[in-house]
Formats: structure tokens, C-alpha cells, sequence
């Protein structure tokens, strides 16, 4: 295993205020991984955010109780990793975690793909009511 050099987490109600707090964990991220090259940073940030935003526009509650968006961001000296939470969630439809780009003409869609070409694995798994994208960026690059 791994040690995990820097961890940010966050665990509140899915609402669109919600994507600057995660932004905030990014930066303070960064400040402990300076290591960490720009061009993963940046294309790291993007597919997390566009994960949490998708949480947030998407997720529908299971229950009465509100959905709650949960992030957990590690980095090792080889990888990135997010977890990206959607608790008390219903499940999505079937999740195709390597799909493609759609074309022009689609109206959604787009967020997995890119989720996808922005880093190196996207899983998704279900469990206890909670759906869960986990992304992963290695190896990290000078």
C-alpha cells in the first residue's frame, strides 16, 4: 500500500453550493501536493467537479431524506484518487463508465465521457444506498 500524502473530504448536502466547497478542498489539496504537476491538477480538478456537479444535478433521493454529496480526494506519490458520493441516492440508470463522447446533436451525456478522457479508470459501485464513482489519475506526469 501506498502512504497517502495529502486527503481532503467533504460530506454535505447536494446542492449547488456545494461545488465551490469542493473546489476550496481542491486548492487546499494542492497546497499540501505541490508536487503534483499542473496538467494533472487541472485535468484531475475538472473530472471531480464535473462528478460532484453530476451528483448534484442528477442524483434523486431514495427517500425522503435529501441526497448528500460526499468527496474523499487522496494523493500518493503515483496517484490521484476521488471518491465521489451520492448518499441516499436512488439507483442511476445502468452506468456505462466507458462511454463514449455523444455527438453534437445530443443533449446529455457528455459528463461521464469527459469524466473519462480525463483521467485513468472511472468504477462505479452501489452499496447501502449509496452510489459511488471512483476516479483515478497515475501515473502522475513531470
Amino acid at each position: 500500500m501506498t502512504d497517502v500524502l495529502a486527503r481532503r473530504t467533504l460530506r454535505q448536502a447536494a446542492r449547488p453550493e456545494v461545488i465551490e466547497a469542493v473546489h476550496i478542498e481542491l486548492d487546499g489539496l494542492w497546497d499540501d501536493a505541490s508536487f503534483v504537476p499542473d496538467m494533472d491538477r487541472m485535468t484531475f480538478a475538472t473530472a471531480v467537479i464535473e462528478a460532484a456537479s453530476n451528483v448534484v444535478q442528477h442524483a434523486v433521493p431514495e427517500s425522503t431524506e435529501p441526497v448528500e454529496l460526499g468527496v474523499d480526494i487522496s494523493v500518493t506519490p503515483i496517484r490521484l484518487e476521488a471518491r465521489v458520493s451520492a448518499f441516499g441516492a436512488a439507483c442511476p440508470d445502468p452506468i456505462d463508465t466507458d462511454a463514449a463522447m455523444p455527438d453534437g446533436e445530443a443533449e446529455s451525456g457528455r459528463g461521464l465521457a469527459l469524466i473519462r478522457a480525463l483521467v485513468t479508470t472511472v468504477t462505479f459501485n452501489r452499496q447501502d444506498g449509496t452510489n459511488t464513482w471512483i476516479l483515478s489519475k497515475s501515473p502522475l506526469h513531470d
